[in-house]
């Protein structure tokens, strides 16, 4: 006598599709590049420091001696820089450590660009 089999599987059904991605915004591009360099957290704590303490930190002593910045500008460094270190070193994540270093980075920036022109 000729039996069903219930637990093989259905012939008819489907794999899902994969679906594709299709917004490229900024946003997924930063975070797929900070997926990427989970490896790297190390050298990025040694990139922060170096690029805080030879370009960040002096800064504000040129701004504020030859185009007379006022001191909130040192504080806004000092801000930048102990969060980046706290972050990097207190074990975040590595798309938190590198969103606070890109934020650092627009900040200084922005302040270069408000007092130099």
């Amino acid at each position: 006598m000729a039996t069903l089999k219930t637990i093989a599987p259905a012939a008819w059904t489907t794999t899902p599709e994969q679906t594709i991605n299709t917004q490229f915004n900024l946003w997924t591009k930063f975070t797929d590049f900070a997926d990427s360099q989970k490896n790297n957290h190390v050298l990025w704590f040694f990139i922060v420091l170096m690029v805080h303490g030879v370009f960040f930190l002096p800064l504000p002593a040129v701004l504020m001696y030859y185009f007379d910045a006022p001191a909130g500008v040192l504080a806004i460094t000092m801000i930048c820089f102990f969060t980046n270190l706290i972050a990097t070193m207190g074990g975040a994540g590595i798309r938190t450590a590198l969103t606070v270093f890109a934020v650092s980075i627009v900040l200084h920036v922005l302040m270069a660009l408000v007092f130099i022109l």
